[in-house]
């Protein structure tokens, strides 16, 4: 009997370490925002960073944060350059309050209308979603946050359902759904890495490094966050 329990205690204490290693990885820091996303060449907010936050020497003004992202916003039908726009236009918005707020109420404005339309634009949708996602992590849930009070959550899964085959779409579902619903945060992170065999630039941001060369990879991170819930039950 006393050695069943001392295997029953050595299993409990092992799954707990396992869950505390697995959640520590997936929370190592905001994954909307502590990780600048490859789109190549292609056309996004300025910066002069190599790394992933502002250095302090930006001169953008923030002034034209709304119209700038909004304009690169509507020209790209590229899910990733839309996650990386609004990635910098967090950053942005945290030192400029009035424009983070009029940059949030202009994309809740357009998703509101989408839903109202008979033929709704995913990525008016999307948008909404990610910027209130990303503000919840980086300009906190207390204090003067525009997104307080806001659930992105049926936005990005309207979105999802208007392009339910789109696997880059599936990888920012996949990171805005980390701590859950599980279930759909499941089957956005299998779509996701399944569609990068077909789709060269979601296929390099997913081979990148979270942190460092010694962290997990994007792959590994929205992967593993279903095992942490798996070694939770």
């Amino acid at each position: 009997m006393r050695f069943k329990l001392t295997r029953l205690v050595r299993y409990v204490l092992s799954s707990i370490a396992t869950f505390f290693v697995l959640a520590s990885a997936v929370v190592a820091g905001p994954p909307l925002i502590c990780h600048p996303f490859d789109i190549g060449n292609a056309k996004s907010l300025p910066w002069i960073s190599h790394d992933w936050n502002l250095t302090g020497a930006e001169n953008y003004d923030t002034h034209d944060l709304s119209g700038d992202t909004l304009a690169i916003l509507n020209a790209s039908q590229v899910p990733l350059i839309h996650m990386e726009t609004l990635r910098r236009a967090t950053l942005y918005a945290r030192k400029d309050p009035v424009a983070a707020k009029q940059l949030l109420l202009q994309l809740v404005t357009r998703a509101k209308s989408a839903e109202a339309s008979s033929n709704p634009d995913a990525f008016a949708l999307f948008d909404a979603a990610y910027l209130t996602a990303a503000y919840k992590q980086w300009l906190g849930e207390k204090g003067e946050n525009p997104a307080n009070g806001l659930d992105g959550l049926p936005w990005i899964k309207h979105a999802m359902q208007l392009r339910p085959n789109d696997p880059q779409l599936a990888f920012a579902a996949a990171l805005i759904t980390l701590r859950g619903p599980e279930s759909d945060h499941r089957e956005y992170a299998q779509l996701a890495t399944a569609g990068a065999k077909h789709d060269a630039l979601l296929k390099r941001n997913l081979a990148t490094h979270f942190l460092g060369a010694e962290s997990q990879t994007m792959s590994e991170m929205i992967l593993k966050s279903n095992e942490t819930k798996v070694a939770r039950q």
